[in-house]
């Protein structure tokens, strides 16, 4: 393997010439990606690939000028110590963000390499070459600021807004709020019925235990396996499945930690049951405002839902326990 230093000017053209090719279908790639959600931002990557586009048809014009057609077989991993793209679009969960950034360390690498090529080669023509390109990508940054000038208009970027907050409830708060309300409220019910029936805190915390980290698997392996994420756009099932688990073990250890109140204290039955209790309100509280906040659910009928649920679980599990 060689370093850049050892190759010779028709190898490094070439090299050029295969760098800006890949770039160019990276961006073109971004693009394609966005355009269902971001239509603007996916004429931006457009323009960015037509601009890496035009620059490999300026290099191998000056190659065939110097070479010939015959390209030497050199790629990037051929190279000691030169840059490498991180393969991001492998990635289905990789946002706009993400996106943007890795065009911003593209950009300044591809400059890097042509101000490093510039300075070791001999000849004017090449130099010269190398050096206008570098300059070119350098300037890419205000290229790109100037892109989102012409196509992110007030309505265009406002309605982007919109569409990354609905890609950020779709995967993330939704399964989410799904394993917290299965949590909060499913696991009441055993756990109050057990409580009640035995009049023991360790028993009845065994028993919230079993439930929470049940439900949490149970949960997690619905919301993995009901979809796949690629028609619904709904991310990756996998990373829907583990928040969705977790969300739902949380939301019923919440109310079953309070039932490690030693048996031995004074009303410790009386104490975990109060505290219990109390953070089941603050879970029915807590999934409202979730609702409020990300599903446009008002408050008050979202309180209402989830807390007539609630206590209607609670109530069953008291009954039972006391029967």
């Amino acid at each position: 393997m060689k370093t850049l230093s050892e190759l010779t000017e028709r190898e490094v053209i070439a090299l050029a010439i295969a760098s800006e090719e890949e770039d160019s279908r990276i961006y073109q790639t971004f693009a394609d990606r966005l355009r269902t959600d971001f239509p603007s931002s996916a004429e931006i990557f457009d323009d960015m690939a037509e601009e890496e586009r035009h620059h490999r048809n300026s290099l191998y014009d000056f190659y065939r000028e110097r070479f010939g057609e015959h390209l030497p077989p050199i790629r990037r991993e051929d190279v000691r110590g030169f840059l490498k793209r991180r393969t991001v679009w492998w990635n289905a969960g990789v946002d706009l963000d993400k996106m943007r950034r890795e065009a911003e360390l593209m950009e300044l690498q591809a400059a890097n390499f042509y101000e490093k090529a510039a300075q070791q080669t001999l000849d004017v023509g090449v130099r010269e070459l190398f050096t206008k390109l570098a300059e070119v990508e350098r300037g890419h940054e205000r290229k790109a600021s100037e892109l989102h000038t012409a196509h992110l208009t007030e309505n265009a970027e406002a309605a982007e807004r919109e569409a990354q907050r609905r890609l950020v409830v779709l995967q993330y708060v939704q399964p989410g709020l799904a394993g917290l309300i299965d949590g909060s409220v499913s696991t009441l019910a055993p756990l109050f019925a057990a409580a009640f029936a035995t009049q023991n805190n360790w028993e009845t915390f065994l028993v919230g235990l079993a439930a929470s980290v049940g439900a949490g698997i149970s949960m997690g392996l619905t919301e993995a396996l009901s979809d796949d994420g690629q028609i619904t756009g709904r991310g990756s099932p996998v990373l829907r499945g583990v928040i969705c688990g977790l969300m739902t073990a949380l939301g019923g250890l919440g109310h079953t930690l309070p039932y490690l109140v030693p048996d031995s204290w004074p009303n410790a039955f009386f104490v975990a049951t109060t505290i219990a209790a109390v953070v089941v309100a603050v879970e029915l509280v807590a999934i409202s405002w979730i609702r409020t906040r990300y599903m446009d659910t008002p408050f008050l009928r979202a309180a209402f839902q989830v807390i007539v649920g609630g206590v209607l679980v609670l109530l069953a599990g008291i009954f039972i326990g006391n029967a």
